[in-house]
């Protein structure tokens, strides 16, 4: 089954990646998506990260397959309470190099993170392996708590996004995808470009270079969103400082990423410096495959996947489509209640 009309989310039992199905379900709803959840397992690590909920013997490959099951039916009754109809998969094998192949199916990949050793990290834990640098569509990771171990709280709608804007064809393909994300939700949307720290009579010259270039990089999307609110700024210092402030008060923040040994570097390669480790709402990372298979088309209106070749679920190796029942509506009560208690 192909369908880049659809939203994949990652779940392994954790409470973040429950969050993470309740914002894909969300944003499906909104944006007349569907919607699937896929249960990533690997044997015979199972037992010791797979799963945060469950512990089994090692190798008990009939037991990860029951939790996975059950993980699938937690997920799919939170899309359930939203309206979203989901259909669910089981991956064996390594996480990584499978979500890689299952990107070039889907409109959006969403993952949660800061999920005590789960899926996320392994799809997002170095920057050679890292699922944004390799993707064949945008990927979101949805964090679960803040650096000191808050709750965040995530909103019904959309009304406030952020972009880091750059001269590179990664970021004006972010900046292009962020004014399409915030228009389709009525947002607001700020763009934000880091400038280095300057010293001395240059300050003013310069900044009203980078005022000028920013204003160029604006103009296309006032044209094609007339009605949308955008506003700019030009912070100094590193882009990660400025986009993880962004973070707290802005629902969504938008990301280009170059792959290995360019912006993903910066994103991912430090635990204390890395947008995606310490921002406290969802990084929407548009990675380089994505931007450079999009290059290869007339029409460069981001679309997922763009233009990329669809493979088949049943030529991927390890995925496997299964029905489950939902789980009962007390058991996801007591989820919802846990991921997010402000959230009516």
């Amino acid at each position: 089954m192909i369908n880049d009309k659809a939203i994949l989310v990652g779940v392994d039992g954790s409470h973040a990646s429950y969050k993470a199905t309740w914002w894909a379900a969300n944003y499906a709803k909104h944006a007349g998506l569907t919607l699937q959840i896929v249960c990533a397992y690997s044997l015979p690590s199972y037992a010791a990260v797979s799963f945060d909920a469950t512990y089994t013997a090692m190798g008990d490959d009939n037991a990860a397959h029951s939790d996975a099951q059950e993980i699938l039916s937690k997920a799919k009754a939170i899309a359930d309470e939203q309206g979203v109809e989901a259909a669910t998969l089981i991956v064996t094998g390594d996480p990584a190099s499978v979500f890689v192949e299952l990107s070039r199916n889907y409109n959006l990949i969403v993952i949660g993170n800061r999920g005590k050793g789960g899926l996320a990290e392994r799809l997002l834990g170095t920057t050679s392996s890292s699922l944004p640098a390799y993707a064949y569509c945008p990927i979101v990771v949805v964090p679960y708590t803040d650096d000191d171990g808050n709750l965040m709280h995530l909103n019904n709608t959309i009304t406030k996004v952020a972009v880091g804007s750059d001269e590179s064809k990664w970021g004006l393909k972010a900046l292009e995808i962020a004014a399409d994300f915030a228009d389709a939700w009525g947002a607001e949307l700020d763009v934000i470009s880091a400038v280095p720290n300057m010293k001395g009579s240059e300050d003013e010259g310069v900044m009203a270079s980078f005022e000028e270039d920013l204003d160029v990089r604006i103009k296309p999307l006032e044209e094609a969103h007339p009605n949308l609110t955008i506003n700019k700024q030009i912070v100094p210092g590193p882009a990660v400082g400025a986009l993880t402030k962004a973070s707290y008060d802005h629902d969504v923040v938008v990301v280009g990423s170059r792959g290995r040994g360019g912006f993903t570097g910066l994103l991912l390669g430090s635990t204390s410096q890395g947008l995606l480790q310490h921002a406290v709402g969802p990084v929407y990372v548009v990675p380089r495959k994505y931007v450079e298979a999009a290059e290869s088309r007339l029409d460069t209106v981001p679309s997922s996947p763009a233009d990329v070749k669809p493979k088949s679920l049943e030529d991927i190796k390890g995925v496997e489509e299964i029905p489950v029942t939902k789980a009962e509506p007390d058991v996801v009560e007591a989820i919802e209640t846990k991921i997010d208690p402000e959230r009516h």
